[in-house]
Formats: C-alpha cells, sequence, structure tokens
C-alpha cells in the first residue's frame, strides 16, 4: 500500500502577546523555505502551501513560495494547499504552475479550494453572492486548460478565450487536487470529476467524516472512474512533543490564540479551552497532537479507517516559533513517519 506523508502550512506568523505585534512577514517566508528543505533533506513526500490574506498570514501567493523552495530541494512535491479558485484567474494559476513545474522538475501540484476565509473576495473585486458559482465555473477553466493545448473556453465571469494556446506548458497534466471542508457538494464535484480529494479534518471526530468520505468513493465508482487511480487525502492539525502534556504547556498558548482569533470573527461564542484541546488531542479526536507514538498511531488508524493514499500534517497553526517548527519536521519525519511506514510494510 503507497502512502504519501508530507506535511503542509498556512504562513502563520508568530504573535508576541507583548507587544501586540506580528513577526515579520519576510522573516517567516525565509524560515518556511528553511523548514521545507530540511523536510525534503529528511525525505517527506509532500508539502503543500496556503493562500491567505490576512496580517496572521505571510503567505499571498503559494506559488511564489513554492518556487523559491523548489529551489533548493530535489524531492518532495510542492502543492498549494488551497489555491483559492474562485477569486483567481486560473489562466495565471495554471501559467504559474507549469512554471513551477517546469522549475521543479516536475513536482508541481494544484490543490483547488473554495477558501474558508473571504477576504480575496473584496480584494480582488469579486462579490460573496457569487461563491459557489465562481468556484464551479473557474475551476472548469483550469481543468480545461489541463486539458488542451488550444483553448476555446466561454463562461459568465470572465471574457470568452478563443484560439489561445497557454505558454509556458509543462508538458504533462499537472496534478489538481480538489480540498474541501465538509460539503457534500464539493465532494460530489470532485468525484464526478475523478480528481484526487483532499479533507481538512480539523475539529470534531474523525470517524464523522466516513460517511462524506464513503459518498465520494461510491460517486467516484458510479462515474465511471477507475477505483485503482483514486487518490484520497486527509489533512490535520499536528504537533509532535515529548508527551500530550508537553504539547499543551509548549503549544496550546499559541494555538488557543488562532483559535480565539477566528473564533472572534466568526463569533464562535466562547473561548478555547484546555478540555478542548485536550479533547482534540485524545485518541478520538481530530488534533494530531501529543508523543509521537500516539501521532504515529493516529495516522495509522485514519489511513486504515478511510483508505488514505497521502496524510498531510499541518504543523503551523498560530505561528509557533522556527525551531519548534524544525523540531516538530524532525521529529515527524524521523520518528512517526517511520513507525508509519513499518506497519503497512508489514502487512
Amino acid at each position: 500500500m503507497e502512502i504519501e506523508l508530507g506535511i503542509g502550512m498556512f504562513g502563520d506568523v508568530s504573535y508576541d502577546p507583548q507587544s501586540n505585534t506580528y513577526q515579520n512577514p519576510g522573516e517567516r517566508l525565509k524560515q518556511i523555505v528553511e523548514q521545507v528543505k530540511k523536510a525534503d533533506t529528511l525525505g517527506l513526500d509532500v508539502f503543500a502551501m496556503g493562500e491567505h490574506h490576512r496580517e496572521d498570514y505571510a503567505v499571498s501567493a503559494p506559488e511564489i513560495i513554492l518556487s523559491a523552495i523548489a529551489s533548493v530541494t530535489k524531492n518532495i512535491k510542492l502543492s498549494s494547499g488551497v489555491s483559492v479558485v474562485s477569486s483567481v484567474d486560473p489562466v495565471k494559476l495554471y501559467q504559474d504552475f507549469s512554471m513551477l513545474d517546469l522549475l521543479s522538475d516536475q513536482r508541481a501540484e494544484i490543490m483547488a479550494g473554495r477558501g474558508s476565509f473571504i477576504e480575496s473576495f473584496p480584494l480582488f473585486g469579486y462579490d460573496l453572492n457569487d461563491y459557489n458559482e465562481l468556484f464551479e465555473e473557474k475551476l472548469n477553466l483550469l481543468l480545461h486548460l489541463n486539458n488542451n493545448k488550444t483553448i476555446n473556453w466561454e463562461g459568465k465571469f470572465r471574457a470568452p478565450i478563443k484560439n489561445q494556446t497557454i505558454y509556458p506548458h509543462p508538458g504533462r497534466k499537472l496534478p489538481v487536487w480538489i480540498a474541501v471542508g465538509g460539503t457534500p457538494a464539493s465532494v460530489l464535484r470532485a468525484a464526478k470529476l475523478g480528481l484526487p480529494i483532499m479533507f481538512a479534518i480539523i475539529g470534531g471526530q474523525p470517524k464523522q467524516f466516513t460517511p462524506l468520505i464513503e459518498y465520494y468513493k461510491e460517486n467516484y465508482i458510479a462515474h465511471g472512474h477507475d477505483p485503482k487511480e483514486m487518490q484520497l487525502g486527509v489533512h490535520t492539525h499536528t504537533f509532535i512533543g515529548d508527551s500530550k502534556e508537553a504539547v499543551l504547556k509548549d503549544y496550546y498558548p499559541v494555538y488557543a490564540h488562532q483559535m480565539n482569533k477566528i473564533g472572534r470573527e466568526r463569533g464562535w461564542g466562547s473561548a478555547y479551552t484546555e478540555q478542548q484541546f485536550l479533547a482534540g488531542a485524545g485518541k478520538e479526536g481530530a488534533l494530531f497532537m501529543g508523543s509521537s507514538d500516539e501521532v504515529a498511531e493516529k495516522i495509522i488508524n485514519i489511513i486504515e479507517l478511510f483508505g488514505l493514499t497521502r496524510y498531510v500534517a499541518h504543523l503551523d497553526t498560530g505561528g509557533p516559533s522556527h525551531k519548534q517548527m524544525l523540531d516538530n519536521i524532525e521529529r515527524y519525519a524521523t520518528e512517526v513517519v517511520p513507525k508509519v511506514r513499518k506497519h503497512f510494510d508489514d502487512k
């Protein structure tokens, strides 16, 4: 059973509560490059970089930093995680990732999503009332670009394209994944199109996603796609320490600050508590946090539960320090990943 084990980041910048300031984004960008270089050296399979347009994240264009990373890495796949397709020009996105693919010797991937934050819509002049239609149309155009050399296309939200060729061409079809949070319509769309799917599971219990994942599998096959070609991934918030108690001490304050910030913006009500954190880090919870053994066990369980082909450990929620990030990557690659691989190699 071939399973890809990788890491993901959103580019969270560290927050200093004493000065009420965020880390310089240039510093954070350089740290990300160093961190992924380490991940590549340690043999991790994939890196996914998010897109945000906010003060608490340093990366607004995944393709830019992925290009910087491509120049200092050799093997690790370089994916967006996600590209907010609804509010970008798919032609420019395709060109950017074509260049990244050429630069990286065919390691580029696009993970397309609708985005859980909305800042990009007013920034780029789009109406949130068109949220669903924009994604549907722009994904359609992106796939059309990926599947054809001569482009003839017409939609609602941009001018038609007539007899155009996109340059540079990567010389292959770029891998395009669909990222979903839990919307059945998004799951069904990916299944109908026969596209790989990435589930972001960041709260509750992973087993609650079983109906959605079965829904994807059933519809993938029902729409004529080869089950042997099916690619299914999960992304979870991850942090590895000496123990769950050590993670609570060293990482909970950082994680809780970000959860509370987002909670205030979205009207979640009460503050994020230690009890919630520990429940999430428990055996049935969605936070893959604790000792190397505990995290490895949770990864093994979720791979077996869903039949995953890819798992992405999301490491930088809240902006842990550079030292903490490097330590997490080291622990994940040298302690967690070998345990997971051994489990499946022995089967």
